[in-house]
């Protein structure tokens, strides 16, 4: 038999589909966090406080929420009776129409996440770590549900509606009936999840993930009490049952307490919750101010990276609040971009509840808090750095990147930034500071030498260390694809210059008093080379600085190098003039005598051509016609 469904029921429901990437979502929790599916309570719940955040701040703000009744509320109910058992969740929060509905559970709105989803390998997908960074919020109810329902009202609004689903790829939407606004999410529990309909389960979930959740947390439950005194026909103590609601957690602004009040785990505790890491942070800073500004911030730094730390639409990780009102979790203007990774709270008691992301911008109260608050963090990683070199070496393995950035763009922390940033060595293992680099530095060294512009491996085959090696000076190698551009920015350290072992200006330095003339043989063979390569190269140059390599490409000092070259052009910049580098020979090498002894023109131009992109292969670049270089390079050695 096929049940009955009333005509004016079918009018108003919606069967909808899920966007392809919502449907790879639910496979990828359902499956990869498993052992984890405890976190759904918590994912729930910390929608629920998002919810009450922004209703709160709406009746602040808002003339026409302003005379609405505010008496925020969460609210746990559970059946626990037979075999399908039941799990509700529901708060009197801002709500969510028909549109809302189908835009927030329907679909993934952030273009960051659904590229982080195509980017996975399959043995990533089975790392609940990683699929835990980016917070598998309301998805996750699907780990122990049969199907979904949830009914939503918005605050203003008279309509309620029912969303529907079993996670397999389609939902519906429909009218419903709610008193009033919020949201209630009712869970049909699977088999996996029969053991959430429990009052002890449940309290223990809620004072291990949600305790500092701002608003109160209520539980109903059916306690069955025993009457010894009195008796049933069979001689039994007289059962009954007693319907009970009891708060079951804190209902305290964690950020808002004294520091000595407060234990390790219940910072990490808040900011699993807060931030939907299944990690403990790193580390984390806590900082009360007072005085002309007065504002409480509390920041964490994730053990990994945000997957989303390097798309443009990046997810912001610091919430401002003022005066424990909940204003806003999207605002990059909070911190700097560089600090992107940095997880939070930054509480105000300062700045007008109707502050707007322009007013923010431009806000001396905003200005001053993001200026103290970018000098303490900084100051907190430097006290890292020299304490516990350790913690530190885990911090620079996720965020050095980020951190050079700062140096770009930050001027003003320039020099706190210097001490931070990390490069590797030449000569040291594993990353290395500039004061350490510095400390190394041997009498008659005049500069800090680095080399940049390609991979680690390749930089450290790169045959321009063989003269720094030689002299006993150390290269910091500068892998990072921002490197070249960022290093070339800062210009001195400490009054010692930086200096690109890869450009024509660091050459002076390598030679010795004394130091023999080019010879008339030297010049003519470099012109000889010189006229071969034509417009290919900038200029021909015998070398003071190769030992066992033939050639070498360099640029002006003032010229971006020829990897970056590359990569201007990857990020679409085409129109960028193309630089034409600068071709250091070893005029002893035999590969380069042979060139000095041949007077064909045709084979000096070959192996010339050779020479030329063997250079450039050694600093890992492609040559312009690889075709041509085989063709070439088979010629010489079939003859």
């Amino acid at each position: 038999m096929f049940a009955y469904i009333p005509l004016e029921v079918l009018s108003t429901m919606e069967q909808k589909k899920f966007k392809t990437e919502v449907s790879e979502l639910l496979q990828l929790i359902i499956h990869s966090l498993y052992s984890h599916k405890e976190i759904f309570l918590r994912e729930l719940i910390s929608n629920s406080s998002d919810a009450l955040d922004k209703l709160k701040y709406l009746t602040l703000t808002d003339d026409n929420l302003k005379a609405l009744a505010f008496d925020p509320r969460i609210d746990i109910s559970f059946t626990e009776e037979g075999e399908k058992r039941t799990l509700t969740i529901s708060d009197n929060g801002l709500g969510m129409s028909h549109d809302d509905l189908a835009d927030n559970l329907g679909t993934i709105a952030s273009s960051g996440t659904k590229k982080f989803l195509a980017s996975l390998t399959d043995e990533q997908k089975k790392d609940s770590n990683l699929i835990g960074q980016f917070g598998v919020g309301f998805y996750s109810a699907f780990m122990v549900a049969d199907k979904v329902e949830v009914t939503s009202r918005k605050a203003g609004e008279e309509e309620a509606w029912l969303w529907k689903s079993t996670g397999k790829g389609n939902y519906t939407l429909e009218e419903a009936q709610r008193d009033s606004q919020g949201t209630t999410i009712l869970i049909h529990l699977n088999d996996e999840g029969n053991e959430y309909a429990n009052r002890w389960q449940l309290e223990q979930l809620v004072k291990k993930y949600s305790d500092h959740i701002a608003y109160p947390i209520f539980l109903s439950y059916d306690q069955e009490n025993y009457d010894q005194e009195k008796k049933d026909k069979d001689g039994n103590a007289l059962k009954t049952v007693e319907h009970k609601v009891e708060q079951i957690n804190s209902s305290s602004a964690l950020w808002r307490r004294n520091k000595t009040e407060l234990t390790e785990a219940e910072y990490n505790e808040f900011y699993k919750q807060s931030s939907y890491d299944t990690e403990d942070p790193l580390f984390y800073l806590h900082t009360r101010a007072e005085g002309a500004t007065e504002y409480t911030t509390l920041f964490y730094i994730p053990a990994k990276a945000p997957f989303d730390m390097y798309y443009a639409d990046y997810k912001p990780g610091v919430k401002l609040y003022v005066k424990r009102v909940y204003i806003t979790d999207d605002d990059k203007e909070l911190l700097p971009s560089y600090l992107r990774f940095v997880r939070g709270v930054i509480d105000s008691e300062d700045l007008p509840l109707n502050v707007s992301r322009e007013i923010l911008q431009q806000n001396r109260v905003m200005n001053a808090i993001r200026t103290a608050s970018v000098k303490k963090i900084l100051s907190e990683f430097k006290k890292i750095s020299d304490q516990n070199p350790e913690l530190y070496a885990k911090f620079i393995e996720q965020y050095n990147r980020p951190l050079k950035e700062g140096l770009y763009s930050d001027y003003a922390n320039r020099e706190a930034l210097l001490e931070l940033v990390r490069f590797k060595s030449s000569s040291e293992e594993g990353y290395v500071s500039l004061a350490s680099y510095k400390e190394r530095m041997t009498g008659d060294q005049k500069a800090v030498y680095y080399i940049a512009g390609g991979k680690e491996a390749t930089l450290k085959a790169s045959p321009l260390l063989e003269a720094y090696r030689k002299k006993g000076y150390e290269v910091l190698i500068m892998s990072d694809d921002i490197d070249d551009i960022v290093v070339g920015s800062i210009g001195t350290y400490q009054e010692l210059p930086l200096k690109a072992i890869n450009k024509s200006g660091a050459v002076d330095d390598l030679k010795e008093e004394g130091e023999k003339q080019e010879t008339e043989e030297a010049k003519a063979l470099v012109k000889k080379i010189k006229d071969a390569l034509g417009d290919r190269v900038k200029d021909v140059v015998s070398s003071t600085r190769l030992a066992d390599s033939p050639a070498v490409v360099v640029v002006d000092e003032n010229d971006p190098s020829v990897q970056m070259q590359q990569l201007l052009k990857s990020m679409g910049q085409g129109d960028v003039e193309e630089i034409k580098p600068i071709l250091e020979i070893n005029v002893e090498d035999p590969m380069v005598k042979k060139i000095e002894g041949s007077s064909d023109e045709a084979y000096i131009e070959q192996l010339s051509s050779v020479l030329l992109d063997q250079a450039l292969l050694a600093e890992g670049v492609m040559p312009k016609d690889p075709i041509a270089f085989t063709k070439k390079l088979h010629s010489l050695l079939s003859n």
